[in-house]
């Protein structure tokens, strides 16, 4: 696989856009995201944009912040899997969904789920941190972004 515009050339290119990203998951970690769970949804939005470059570098951080091995097994099929509580199903249901726009169907019943498991704050924080890696998976696999090694 070779690149349209690397990831090096690409922050040379445009540096305030990565500092930017960059500074709104830092803004997710002083907000109290668990960063187990921002990494597993940020994973899921990945699987669904197929980004390989977000992918590889998710997984690198999910096992580094001890995100078990069976967890990243059984992400591709959440629904069905024993291993994820009521709020990472909740949160991934609304990753999901955010990551899928446009829908036909409203909202309200995932968020209702997520609201369940989770306060605004945190709400509002998982949302951002679906944003910003869709964004990061639009540059990625627009770009062709070449993923770093497994870690």
């Amino acid at each position: 696989m070779s690149a349209r515009i690397d990831y090096p050339l690409f922050n040379d290119l445009l540096p305030g856009v990565q500092e930017a990203l960059v500074a709104a998951g830092a803004a997710l970690k002083q907000a109290g995201l668990d960063p187990a769970l921002g990494e597993l949804v940020k994973l899921r939005a990945s699987q669904l944009n197929g980004c390989s470059f977000c992918l590889q570098y998710h997984l690198n951080l999910a096992r580094r912040v001890g995100v078990s091995q069976a967890k990243l097994d059984l992400l591709a099929a959440w629904h069905d899997a024993t291993c994820f509580s009521d709020a990472e199903r909740a949160a991934l249901a609304w990753a999901e969904w955010l990551t899928r726009l446009p829908q036909p169907a409203q909202p309200d019943e995932v968020y209702r789920a997520l609201a369940r498991h989770f306060d605004a704050s945190a709400i509002a924080a998982l949302s951002v941190a679906i944003a910003t890696i869709n964004a990061w998976n639009r540059l990625g696999v627009g770009l062709g972004f070449v993923p770093p090694a497994p870690q």
